[in-house]
């Protein structure tokens, strides 16, 4: 899809870790899930498909289960999901400690002590605290039973517009499972990836840069090679 600088790799890993705070996610055992989830997409090896879990709850339980094991070192992935993703062993050290993800909490709290004007919005605390694997839940759970499809996967992925404008596009996922390559998610004139300008714009700055070759039964287009691998 694109490639980057060992620097940018390393200010973007950093980045992720301040963004995500008490949230944070190894990116290994997130890539790792990630292409399972496409390979065996809504089947029992999925390792987030709503289709064998009562509710989102079940599925998050399941999922947390499959991350911890890959970012903890407990289980080895299968070759086919193995490498080829960024790692940075002393950050992921520093995300997945209580000590990190507590200060982050704290931090979040003096946020709200000091912002906010109404009782209620101390409700939205949660949220913050747990954002990514909420995240995570609200794209597999809805991305996988409502919607429409552009196309048929041999699966249940849907596109659920509007509301992927608040999750930069990832609920577009039937979309996604069809091109799992594509930089741009959208694929209708009504559809809209808030992701994807912002990939053209990094790319125009050189801070990534866009793998591209011209496929022969189109020549003239111009897509984004990945291997399986690298997804």
């Amino acid at each position: 899809m694109f490639t980057m600088s060992p620097f940018w790799e390393k200010f973007f890993y950093s980045f992720t870790i301040i963004s995500q705070g008490s949230s944070f996610l190894n990116p290994r055992a997130y890539a790792i899930m990630h292409r399972m989830h496409h390979s065996y997409s809504d089947t029992e090896k999925d390792p987030h498909s709503p289709h064998f879990f009562k509710d989102v709850w079940q599925m998050t339980m399941h999922t947390k289960d499959i991350y911890l094991d890959y970012a903890k070192n407990k289980v080895q992935p299968e070759r086919a999901f193995s490498g080829k993703y960024p790692e940075w062993p002393i950050i992921d050290k520093i995300g997945d400690s209580w000590i990190f993800r507590i200060a982050f909490g704290m931090l979040y709290v003096l946020f709200y002590v000091h912002f906010a004007t109404h009782w209620w919005m101390f409700l939205l605390l949660p949220i913050h605290f747990f954002m990514g694997p909420i995240h995570g839940a609200l794209v597999n759970w809805c991305g996988h039973k409502y919607g429409y499809s552009n196309y048929d996967n041999d699966d249940h992925s849907r596109n659920t517009i509007p509301f992927e404008i608040f999750l930069m596009g990832e609920l577009m996922q039937n979309n996604h499972h069809k091109h799992p390559n594509s930089i741009n998610f959208a694929k209708k004139w009504f559809e809209f990836d808030p992701t994807y300008p912002i990939i053209l714009v990094l790319n125009k700055v050189k801070i990534i840069r866009l793998r591209r070759q011209y496929t022969p039964q189109e020549p003239g287009l111009i897509q984004q090679e990945l291997e399986p691998a690298e997804l």
